[in-house]
């Protein structure tokens, strides 16, 4: 079932963003996005306190190119080249043609459409490189900008997933947004630049 062969991650470009495989260098970003608590408020676990949790983060990003079961990618805002975030699909079964979309930027980032543009240029190149199907999201029901981003990406909320996570102690629902390949309509401004 697991995909046998690595999946090289890829360097995508768009408009505002330049999407690239992590670097060791990205550490310490890696490290101040995952250990900020207002970021990570909706995430499905606490915020970072272990500066070696970022190396972890970049390793098992190799791993998963290495093991060919997705691809997560840093983004860079292209006019000071500063690291906003990341996005990834992961869980890629190509039996199913199925993946699991994630994304995390950093709060200075949001509102500007980013995440919309970042994602949608990582969607292109997934059905333009995987033969994917179908890809899902899940995201805390509390999180409205979250589940904007998806929307307007073309996914439909498909269902409530009840109590879900328990995170310090706070019991969460999430909903499940899933993209079918046939209704999936790239936007002028996610398109990879050529």
């Amino acid at each position: 079932m697991m995909a046998s062969m690595s999946l090289p991650t890829p360097t995508v470009h768009t408009a505002r963003l330049r999407l690239r495989p992590f670097t060791d260098a990205d550490a310490d970003a890696a490290f101040e996005l995952h250990s900020n608590s207002y970021v990570l408020r909706y995430w499905d676990s606490p915020p970072w306190n272990d500066r070696a949790r970022a190396d972890r983060f970049i390793a098992a990003c190799r791993q998963m190119a290495d093991e060919g079961t997705g691809a997560r990618l840093a983004i860079d805002r292209l006019s000071d080249g500063a690291f906003i975030g990341w996005c990834s699909l992961t869980r890629w079964n190509p039996d199913y043609r199925s993946a699991s979309l994630g994304y995390c930027l950093d709060d200075a980032a949001w509102g500007h459409g980013y995440a919309t543009e970042a994602v949608g240029a990582l969607l292109q190149w997934a059905f333009d490189t995987l033969d994917l199907n179908r890809v899902q999201a899940e995201t805390d029901t509390r999180n409205a900008a979250s589940a904007r981003v998806l929307e307007k990406l073309g996914f439909v909320r498909e269902g409530t997933l009840r109590e879900d996570c328990v995170v310090n102690g706070e019991v969460s629902d999430s909903w499940v947004f899933g993209l079918i390949r046939r209704e999936w309509r790239p936007s002028p401004g996610s398109a990879p630049a050529r």
